[in-house]
């Protein structure tokens, strides 16, 4: 036995031993129970992964192998999501065709993983860029298209001048590509646009039945943004013309003191004859068109606007004329683009008031004092609106939307902020959208059976910038017959966006391989939907909202049996360069695993990775917290070295190393990787100080609770104790629980100072947990029943106060 730890000669060989014996291979309808965790796949970039990126797959990996330890067949597939911008703007850059690159670049990476000992099941690898994945995403398309949920349209979109290529409005981030950070502009091209909206009640409705962070269910959330509300008429003057808004406060329509359109509204062309200045509005509505959406509608913006002169609306409330504007803050796809305007309760319509000298009427007034030069926007009292004064608002927008319905002017409506996904690219680098456009038929998709359709092998790639996708330019590939009536026609040469090939990859996994259909359905009822989900939060609304889609889409057509892809999802913290800034090769602070692995080994990696704070936090890298690691793992070694002969642990070490078992299965399952491990520096401790007192029954079982962890050093100890078979194959101890009773505290539990109630829990309840149990006690909810909590004071194991 080696005198000291050296894992550049154990990792190695036990990685090529895995691979043999193929022991993370899932087995198709095992007898198992199923558990299905899964990383979000990375895109093969030029440089390869840096530490940040395995502080996710190493925690899929601890959770795939306690699974496993746990009587689970497990799959922890990974694969590439290969096409898109990214590669294509790097192989543009290097002059080095994205085929070449990406093949390179996804050899670099598998590398990396396979060398920190990362249990994937290589046997159902995925690459987007394959044919025989992405034939099955034409598939899906031509599934979307005979549902008329893809069409084209025409449409102004956000344009990247560098990247040259429309972009989705999720992908501009505070005006800039999210790519490469240049400004984006507007620009009108014909698209591929998927109908996302007509799942948006669905999309919103079931994030109830998944086990997703809070704050990524808000974010989808608002990005749907389902308001209900009411439609109201306003008649235009001397016109059979009306222009209908969509509002969610009716209580504040006697406060409407001007309306208006969005530049883009159609009736403004209809009412071009009547405009006494149309030129000035035409100009304003040209000027418009150029400006980004996010810049329109950014509350720091100075508000602009064109009065229509010649134009007057009627206030259906009170009947009262009242003026109508063109400004570039109304969107016209928000409500009807055309909103009632009430200076006095909203802030936008107050600026814009404000700087053009318009009427301000109060209408809701508040509890608290109101100042008059000031917007309100809360819920109040009605004032100055007839018949309703004195209602609240909330009993006023019914009675108020029912008074106009009865008349005709008015029907209760729900509207969203979801938009349809753009879904064409003006690259290359993409899967080819498989229709054909023949002048005498259309639009007419391809045959199933004729796909496959290949993306041609091309010199030149680079971007045209004239709004066609560089597939143009191949004549002999354009240039095809109609399927329909054998004429001549043109393939589309957009190609599809980054997103494609990530919406449904996880459900290729079950079945990579297959070339008759997508998957077989009973490969999919077996291990559907997926059971964890890592990865990273900049994905929230991106390809998680995207993913959910297309499933039920799938779901829909009864290819799939679950109405959701990811039942549960963690997002991983960044991990922050030494300076504490986010690493990027452009400010020269990315650290490279391979480094960390050359000079401690892969399992000194992986355990930092897991210790080095809680998992969803960004935390910053530093070698010194790695030092400590290697330090760890060289005294894990000496422990078992020294106690190898020990026959029997005392009964002090048969408890310790009990609760350490307890304490790592509860912390693996609640993903506080970080606590874990910090337990079983503290079991060391102790064990080094008692060596006497550890039998090989405890060090094995340390071995065992360390496995997910440290794979390759627990490997080599583990067989050097005289073990034959793999320790990865061993089942999960049970802790003894009678042997480890758990310690008692009795909290005393407050209401604003004054003893209410007493409570027996164990030291190890959380925060959370006791100010649940202390807010649950019929004792305290005497005392806090339709009061507001301000805050909850604890006093660890001691007392809790619940001020109100």
């Amino acid at each position: 036995m080696e005198a000291k730890y050296n894992p550049k000669k154990i990792e190695k060989k036990w990685q090529e031993d895995w691979e043999k014996k193929k022991i993370y291979q899932a087995q198709d309808f095992s007898k198992k129970p199923k558990y299905y965790v899964m990383d979000m796949f990375p895109y093969p970039s030029g440089v390869g992964l840096h530490v940040g990126h395995f502080k996710g797959y190493t925690a899929s990996d601890v959770l795939a192998r306690f699974k496993m330890m746990n009587g689970f067949n497990v799959l922890h597939p990974m694969g590439w999501d290969a096409f898109g911008l990214p590669a294509e703007n790097y192989a543009i850059k290097t002059g080095i065709h994205p085929e070449i690159t990406t093949k390179k670049n996804i050899k670099k990476i598998k590398n990396q993983m396979q060398i920190t000992g990362l249990s994937y099941d290589w046997s159902r690898e995925i690459n987007t860029t394959d044919p025989n994945y992405y034939q099955w995403t034409q598939w899906i398309f031509l599934k979307l298209f005979e549902k008329k949920l893809a069409y084209e349209a025409t449409l102004p979109i956000n344009w990247c001048p560098s990247c040259k290529t429309g972009l989705a409005n999720e992908e501009v981030v505070d005006g800039n590509c999210e790519r490469c950070g240049s400004q984006v502009g507007q620009k009108k091209l014909r698209q591929w646009v998927l109908k996302i909206t007509s799942y948006a009640d669905r999309l919103l409705k079931d994030l109830k039945e998944i086990d997703w962070p809070e704050p990524i269910k808000e974010m989808q959330k608002n990005w749907i943004g389902k308001s209900e509300g009411w439609e109201v008429d306003f008649q235009i003057k001397d016109s059979d013309l009306k222009i209908t808004v969509f509002t969610t406060r009716t209580d504040t329509l006697f406060g409407a003191t001007y309306l208006v359109l969005a530049p883009e509204q159609k009736i403004i062309e209809k009412l071009k004859k009547e405009i006494r200045n149309y030129q000035i509005v035409k100009e304003y509505i040209e000027k418009t068109a150029k400006k980004l959406e996010r810049e329109r509608i950014s509350e720091e913006k100075e508000k602009t606007g064109v009065r229509i002169e010649g134009i007057t609306a009627v206030n259906p409330a009170n009947g009262q004329e009242i003026p109508v504007f063109v400004a570039d803050y109304v969107l016209v796809h928000y409500g009807k683009g055309a909103i009632m305007a009430v200076p006095a309760h909203d802030r936008r319509d107050f600026d814009f008031a404000q700087k053009l000298k318009l009427p301000i009427l109060e209408v809701i007034q508040p509890k608290d004092k109101f100042e008059k030069e000031k917007f309100y926007e809360g819920e109040g009292i009605l004032i100055n609106s007839g018949q309703f004064n004195g209602l609240n608002s909330e009993l006023a927008r019914e009675k108020i939307g029912q008074f106009l319905n009865k008349k005709g002017l008015a029907k209760k409506a729900i509207h969203y902020k979801l938009r349809d996904w753009i879904f064409s690219r003006q690259r290359y680098w993409g899967e080819p959208i498989p229709v054909i456009h023949c002048q005498k038929c259309g639009v007419v998709p391809l045959s199933e059976k004729d796909l496959p359709l290949k993306l041609p092998k091309v010199k030149k790639y680079q971007p045209t910038g004239t709004g066609e996708s560089p597939l143009a330019n191949i004549k002999n590939w354009v240039n095809t017959k109609c399927p329909k009536c054998h004429g001549p026609a043109k393939r589309e040469t957009n190609t599809m966006p980054q997103w494609a090939g990530s919406c449904w990859y996880y459900l290729r996994y079950l079945d990579p391989k297959n070339q008759k259909e997508i998957f077989n359905s009973k490969k999919e009822k077996y291990w559907m939907p997926v059971d964890f989900y890592i990865g990273g939060a900049e994905h929230a609304v991106l390809h998680l909202l995207y993913a959910r889609f297309w499933h039920k889409f799938l779901y829909d057509l009864k290819i799939v049996s679950t109405k959701e892809p990811f039942l549960k999802l963690k997002n991983v913290g960044l991990v922050l360069a030494p300076d504490g800034q986010k690493m990027s090769k452009s400010k020269g602070n990315v650290i490279s695993p391979d480094d960390i692995i050359k000079k401690y080994g892969a399992d000194t990696l992986r355990s930092y990775e897991m210790f080095m704070g809680p998992f969803e936090q960004a935390i910053a890298w530093q070698e010194e917290g790695v030092r400590g690691v290697s330090r760890f793992l060289n005294r894990i070694w000496s422990l078992i070295l020294e106690c190898k002969k020990n026959k029997e642990s005392s009964q002090r070490a048969t408890i310790e190393i009990e609760k350490l078992n307890k304490k790592i299965e509860k912390d693996i399952e609640s993903m506080k990787f970080n606590t874990a491990l910090a337990a079983a520096m503290e079991f060391l401790n102790f064990a080094l100080e008692n060596k006497k007192e550890i039998g090989r029954k405890t060090i094995e079982k340390f071995l065992i609770l360390l496995a997910p962890f440290t794979p390759h050093l627990t490997e080599e100890l583990w067989h050097l104790l005289g073990n034959k078979n793999s320790i990865h194959n061993q089942s999960w101890p049970k802790y003894d629980a009678k042997l480890i009773q758990e310690e008692k505290v009795i909290f005393i539990v407050q209401v604003n100072g004054k003893l209410r109630d007493r409570v027996e829990v164990t030291t190890e309840i959380s925060e959370k947990e006791i100010k649940e149990l202390a807010l649950s006690l019929k004792k305290v909810q005497n005392f806090i029943s339709g009061k507001e909590i301000k805050k909850i004071i604890l006093v660890p194991k001691k007392l809790i106060n619940i001020v109100v």
